[in-house]
């Protein structure tokens, strides 16, 4: 199973950006027990805190990253709806296996 979620629809300007992942069913994330119970919300979270989680996940052996950007170009020819989606497939086409299941935010 994979999350997919974008960043970006909101803003006047600038790409719309897309990210993928799956964590891995044996993975232990215990680096990120701490700050579990605040990760519902990354608006949420503190710059410093959400670099940690940003650095701890990026290293991370325990999950697949993908994340795709989409410019203005095509977001002013498409849409940014479709924008979206094109940044979300493209981020979904990074991990190196397909999901069964993808669960969009």
């Amino acid at each position: 199973m994979a999350g997919v979620d974008e960043a970006g629809r909101g803003p006047w300007a600038g790409p719309v950006c897309a990210a993928a992942v799956v964590f891995h069913p044996e993975a232990v994330l215990s680096g990120l027990m701490p700050c579990i119970g605040q990760i519902n919300d990354s608006k949420k979270l503190s710059p410093r805190l959400r670099e940690e989680i940003f650095d701890f996940l990026d290293s991370s052996d325990d999950l697949e990253l993908g994340v795709a950007l989409v410019d203005v170009d095509v977001i002013d020819r498409v849409n940014i709806l479709q924008a979206t989606r094109r940044a979300m497939r493209a981020a979904l086409d990074q991990l190196a296996e397909d999901s069964e299941l993808v669960l969009v935010d």
